[in-house]
């Protein structure tokens, strides 16, 4: 009878002296319905205030009369509160509580894809920017070519579950 060795921890779980352990993973993953229903949510909250800006800016009163006067200024100031909103919603608010008011409201939370760790503002300002590009131009893409690709997480963050 022989005696059996032990059979060594794979390497990607061993540390040397003097070496922090690794990181655990981030999260899992969240499902497709998930994550769509966060970022329409997000995207309703944004158009919303975008709307409530443009009217305020539009609302005339005259004789005691509130009228809505659409003008370039109503439309500019409209896009203004919708992109300060999503700023705001995806950038601070994201620094301060690992999510968006859309990603809260579906248990989903934003993490360093690395660590798992906070992300950080510039991280953050980042895949806000590439946000809009994803929205502007590969969505567009995906559906006149009838694509089934997978957003991307962007600048080192991912979008996970929050832990129950």
């Amino acid at each position: 009878m022989t005696k059996q060795q032990p059979t060594p921890a794979p390497t990607a779980a061993r540390t040397l002296p003097g070496q922090a352990p690794a990181a655990p993973p981030p999260g899992p993953a969240p499902s497709a319905p998930r994550r769509i229903t966060g970022a329409v949510i997000d995207a309703l909250l944004a158009l919303v205030c975008g709307a409530a800006a443009g009217a305020a800016l539009g609302i005339k009163v005259v004789d005691g009369v509130a009228e809505l006067r659409l003008a370039p200024a109503t439309g500019a100031a409209a896009l203004a509160g919708a992109v300060a909103f999503s700023l705001v919603n995806h950038v601070l608010l994201t620094a301060a509580c690992r999510a968006s008011l859309g990603k809260l409201l579906t248990g989903l939370r934003v993490v360093r894809a690395a660590d798992g760790g906070r992300p950080g503002l510039a991280r953050l300002t980042g895949r806000w920017v590439f946000g809009f590009y994803w929205a502007v131009v590969a969505v567009p893409l995906h559906v006149a070519s009838d694509s089934d690709v997978q957003q991307q997480d962007a600048v080192g963050l991912r979008v996970v579950r929050r832990p129950a």
